[in-house]
């Protein structure tokens, strides 16, 4: 999970860090690696405190019932939660309204927590939810409250490969279009 990042660091330290794994913890179908012993302890002590929400998932993704993948370096603590994105143009969306994406996707989580990453994308894709907002849409809110910003220029690669090719993350592990990060061992 998080590609080894260590989901406690993001809370306490404000920045995401590199898990050892000699400071791991295994949990069904998921594995956390931690900076150190202490931060360990403190998962194993409070977990549901630390762990991302919509199981590491997007969260921009996870607001129109999307299962995307994860980079553990776009990432978000909002009101004591831990958010990670699927990349810097879903971080940026995310963030033109947090309680927003947050109420929607609190809402949607409830109905694909228990089905695979493929087929809640899928059907998500197929049966948009009624809020559903396109990237052009997205972009176009964006520009008109940041003027005179540049919109990240991000390439989030193809609907094909991102479902049937390759594993969710694995754009940052394999550093499509950004420095790879890589898989954890």
């Amino acid at each position: 999970m998080l590609l080894g990042y260590d989901p406690v660091a993001y809370v306490t330290r404000g920045q995401p860090a590199r898990g050892d794994p000699a400071f791991s913890v295994d949990l069904p179908e998921r594995s956390y690696y931690f900076t150190n012993a202490e931060n360990r302890a403190k998962f194993v002590a409070d977990p549901e405190r630390y762990e991302p929400q919509y199981g590491g998932f997007c969260a921009s993704g996870a607001a129109y019932a999307i299962k995307l993948g994860s980079d553990p370096t776009a990432w978000a603590v909002y009101q004591g939660r831990l958010f990670i994105f699927g990349d810097v143009l879903g971080q940026t969306a995310w963030q033109l309204d947090p309680s927003w994406n947050v109420r929607h996707a609190d809402a949607q989580w409830s109905t694909i927590r228990d089905t695979g990453w493929r087929l809640a994308s899928l059907a998500a894709y197929a049966n948009k939810v009624p809020h559903y907002k396109t990237g052009g849409q997205i972009r176009a809110e964006w520009q008109a409250r940041h003027q005179g910003e540049r919109y990240p220029d991000y390439n989030p690669g193809n609907m094909w490969t991102n479902l049937f090719i390759k594993p969710p993350g694995w754009r940052a592990a394999e550093g499509f279009g950004q420095p790879a990060l890589g898989y954890p061992p």
